[in-house]
């Protein structure tokens, strides 16, 4: 067999790249390639290991004959095509926990700092200026941080600043109160975290719904004289509105390692601002946590490259690629499942999920597929979500994810049943991979009825009258909305009726809650399949 070649892009500890080369892995490192040479030099790669300064992209990775795998030496992949290595049989991997202290410690780093006006007050006195009445500062003894977002790194900042003598609250709508009180943190609704805290610390990856969260909303229920810290992602904050604040004295200062924009242009307003502290994106800079991250990966490529383990991928199960193309109709289902709660749902913090297999898929390897649902469900949690570490997430965040096998097929047909408990309700949806290889819902709640998830589906309650379904449509029709599929299951004559309808285009807030102001419907909700 020929001996496998790892091809090192960008500038990695060569001592860090020993788990290859003890394999009997070649390894060639060449770094600050153009796009040209890059592709010259991968063409007869197996694998690619990049920091962030290499790009690997689609027309990368048709040169590249041979790649089986590129990882990542850190955590985000902005510079890889992921969908086109998918498209290639590519996988990609990363180092998705590499970062937590670093970036933890660099948070307190940034919150001392902003309490006691270190950087500003260094940079005067190196000018020559002794000035102490300007940079008095605050303690942090007997004051509350409020931690939005209560991942590993989160976490971890609320346990550093409790030795400070902090009080910690917090905000994560899919964390369980058990779970937080287990670190000795208050869990609290967002108003009142932003409301009560001498501080304020961002840990949630940017998503449509949190990308601007803290903007002019969250500023006017903030108490005056707050400081914020974020090194989280760029976008969480509303940078205008919180130059605006600074101003009018509701914000006493921030302190940020990440921006809406990166590198920040040389005449933004917030380099040089007396009151705010930035850096530039120092979060997972430290010699351990590069050395870490390099070391992870390396033994991630060898392990794949040598058995075919796989072990934080983004873009794929642990399973042969024949056991997946059985598993793949199952494993979109579950996922549209999962993504169905969860929209279903809204923030509100899961306790636990029961997942049933009937007929012959509780014959086969289902971790795949229940990685997937739960993935699904949990995609609005942490952008480091997938199908590898989906499992590893929810116990984070003190899910039980529980699975049993029903080995004679399910009276109703369904192949897979969820149940997701969150502390106030439950919910149940089941589905079914048909003859023709198309999973279908196949039931929701009390309903029983065949829907294929695709695309945005509009979900109604009603009471089961004449004219109810006919209200609907009109209102939708007035509005410019079409209809391209419709499905309906009612539980029993004249009771509730549940109606789902694939729409070609989301709809806008007043036609929905047009919608639910309409005589006989009962409730309406929209989500993306």
């Amino acid at each position: 067999m020929a001996k496998a070649k790892v091809f090192v892009a960008d500038d990695v500890n060569e001592d860090r790249l020993a788990p290859l080369r003890e394999a009997g892995i070649e390894v060639i490192k060449e770094t600050k390639l153009d796009p040209s040479q890059l592709k010259k030099r991968l063409k007869d790669a197996d694998a690619v290991i990049v920091r962030s300064a290499t790009n690997i992209t689609a027309d990368v990775m048709d040169a590249a004959e041979k790649l089986r795998a590129v990882g990542r030496a850190g955590v985000g992949v902005d510079n890889i095509d992921v969908p086109a290595a998918t498209a290639r049989g590519i996988v990609v991997m990363n180092a998705p926990d590499g970062n937590t202290i670093t970036t933890a410690e660099h948070t307190v780093a940034l919150l001392v700092s902003l309490a006691r006006n270190v950087p500003h007050a260094h940079g005067v006195l190196q000018e020559g200026t002794w000035d102490k009445k300007r940079f008095v500062g605050v303690e942090l003894n007997g004051k509350t941080l409020g931690v939005i977002g209560l991942g590993r790194i989160g976490r971890h900042v609320a346990k550093i600043a409790k030795g400070f003598g902090m009080t910690i609250c917090g905000y994560d709508p899919f964390i369980s109160e058990e779970n937080a009180k287990e670190t000795g943190i208050s869990l609290e609704p967002l108003e009142t975290v932003l409301a009560k805290s001498d501080f304020i610390t961002i840990h949630t990856p940017v998503t449509d719904e949190t990308r601007g969260m803290i903007g002019p909303v969250a500023f006017s229920k903030m108490k005056d004289g707050v400081r914020i810290v974020n090194c989280a992602r760029g976008g969480l904050i509303n940078e205008e509105a919180l130059l605006e604040a600074i101003e009018n004295g509701k914000v006493a200062g921030a302190a940020l390692d990440v921006f809406e924009k990166e590198p920040l242009d040389p005449d933004s307003p917030l380099l040089g601002h007396p009151r705010i502290i930035t850096t530039p994106h120092l979060g997972a800079s430290t010699q351990e946590a590069q050395d870490g991250v390099a070391v992870t990966v390396a033994e991630q490529i060898r392990d794949y490259l040598i058995s075919g383990e796989l072990r934080n991928a983004v873009n794929a199960p642990s399973m042969e690629a024949a056991e997946l193309e059985a598993l793949e109709p199952y494993i979109d289902l579950a996922a549209s499942l999962g993504h169905f709660h969860e929209q279903i749902l809204g923030h509100t913090a899961i306790k636990e999920v029961d997942i049933v297999f009937s007929g012959q898929l509780a014959e086969a390897d289902c971790g795949p597929v229940t990685r997937a649902l739960v993935s699904g469900l949990l995609s609005k949690v942490s952008d480091r979500i997938n199908v590898v570490n989906a499992l590893h997430i929810a116990e984070e965040r003190g899910i039980s994810v529980v699975t049993s096998l029903k080995q004679a097929a399910n009276a109703a047909g369904h192949d897979i049943t969820s149940h997701v408990i969150t502390e106030d309700e439950e919910q149940i949806a089941s589905g079914a991979v048909f003859g023709d290889g198309v999973g279908r819902i196949t039931q929701i709640g009390d309903f029983a009825l065949e829907v294929i998830p695709s695309g945005y589906m509009l979900f109604t309650k009603n009471d089961d009258e004449p004219g109810a379904i006919g209200k609907i449509g009109s209102l939708l029709g007035d509005h410019g909305v079409n209809i391209s599929r419709f499905y309906l299951g009612r539980n029993e004559k004249g009771g509730e009726a549940l109606a789902v309808i694939e729409i070609d285009s989301p709809l806008e807030n007043g036609v929905l809650e047009a919608l639910r102001q309409t005589d006989s419907v009962l409730s309406a909700r929209q989500v993306k399949l």
